[in-house]
């Protein structure tokens, strides 16, 4: 782990939960949600620390158990009302705490947001995300995926008022272009201007586009069963031909000290990464079009066309909409 971090990764999962009780422990395909998420995170080859806030013990063990460094919450900022905000900037301050010699003021320059309640997160849109920040392309970069939905509000009187179209003409989806429902799943973000305003859209915001097929958020019941029953088809690893293709993904590699090298190959789910399962009718996954993660990296994605400057519409491209 280095000595100044640059990315800092940090996950809050506070103990009390109203929809589902326990919801930050609770298990997809046999690993917790925040153990998922702590994993995603040393898998990214940005990250330099991982860390978890939480005011919970059982999710403390559970967040040390899978390698990341813990960041005791108080109560009061892990109540219904406290915000995700609150608890980063605590986590902060414990981690990396500003100095006020201007000269000695070193410190991790990208807070990398994950909530747990995604499983399916990618190591390499992590690191897409991350790399758009330290290079000064942009201030803040949120998880997007790609939709055509035509979306509608209810009006006082109850009727109903569209949103996002024009509701007399209806065009095709592919004369439509796609806009992109935020997924919750991760933010990056520059750690001077968080600080600064406190909230995490600050400056350029950019989007790190991600698969609508990995896009779910665990708030529900119904989410978490969605979410187990989704990961087997996700998270299927390749196998030799003679050999099943197996589900259970590696451990990261350990480092020296003990805990998983960042480096290491991403045990989440990737839809990027993994082989997809085709559909019933033989025809692949929504996903199966996307490249590979390491592929899909910052390093090697392919550069925006010259008339489109912002480099989602081409991941959504890649991505293709739901």
């Amino acid at each position: 782990m280095s000595p100044e971090p640059r990315v800092i990764a940090v996950i809050p999962a506070r103990a009390g939960s109203k929809g589902i009780p326990g919801k930050n422990l609770r298990q997809v395909a046999g690993r917790s949600l925040v153990a998922r998420a702590v994993t995603a995170a040393l898998a990214a080859e940005t990250v330099d620390e991982v860390v978890v806030s939480t005011d919970g013990d059982a999710i403390a063990a559970e967040a040390v158990a899978a390698g990341a460094r813990v960041v005791r919450r108080p109560a009061g900022l892990a109540g219904d009302e406290a915000s995700s905000e609150s608890a980063l900037l605590h986590a902060l301050d414990t981690v990396a705490p500003q100095s006020r010699d201007a000269a000695a003021r070193r410190g991790p320059e990208v807070l990398l947001f994950l909530q747990a309640t995604s499983p399916f997160i990618d190591p390499a849109d992590l690191d897409r995300a991350a790399n758009r920040v330290l290079e000064g392309a942009a201030d803040s970069v949120l998880a997007a995926a790609p939709s055509h939905a035509f979306l509608w509000r209810l009006a006082e009187d109850g009727s109903a008022v569209a949103v996002n179209h024009d509701a007399a003409t209806r065009p095709r989806r592919q004369d439509r272009a796609p806009e992109f429902r935020e997924t919750g799943a991760f933010y990056a973000v520059r750690v001077a201007a968080f600080r600064e305003a406190r909230h995490r859209f600050v400056g350029r915001v950019e989007l790190a586009v991600v698969p609508a097929s990995t896009a779910i958020d665990i708030d529900e019941p119904h989410d978490l069963a969605l979410a187990s029953a989704l990961a087997p088809l996700l998270e299927v690893e390749a196998a030799p031909a003679d050999q099943p293709a197996v589900a259970s993904p590696a451990a990261p590699t350990p480092r020296a000290g003990g805990t998983p090298a960042p480096h290491a190959t991403a045990p989440t789910a990737s839809a990027h990464s993994r082989t997809p399962t085709p559909r019933a009718d033989g025809t692949p996954a929504p996903h199966a079009t996307a490249p590979s993660a390491s592929a899909r990296s910052h390093a090697s994605a392919p550069a925006p066309r010259p008339t489109d400057p912002h480099p989602a519409r081409t991941s959504a491209a890649e991505n293709g909409a739901p």
